[in-house]
């Protein structure tokens, strides 16, 4: 593969990887934040969903970029 290439297909990995954890966070986050307005004696019963949703958001950048270090590796 084309050096060149490679950096193209690395940027864009961690980029849109990152752009769409980003988003994804931010949305968890508002999300949670508004259902805790509405029923704050509910905190217990929305963190571990919330905490999950997180975690499996952020793996996502980490996918990208470990793609990412894959394409440069190569």
């Amino acid at each position: 593969m084309d050096i060149s290439l490679a950096h193209l297909g690395a940027g864009l990995a961690i980029g849109l990887a990152g752009t769409g954890a980003g988003i994804g966070l931010g949305l968890i986050g508002k999300g949670w934040v508004e259902s805790l307005a509405r029923n704050p004696e509910g905190a217990s019963t929305f963190f571990v969903p919330a905490i999950l949703s997180l975690a499996l958001t952020e793996a996502v950048a980490i996918y990208g970029f470990v793609i990412a270090f894959m394409l440069l590796g190569k």
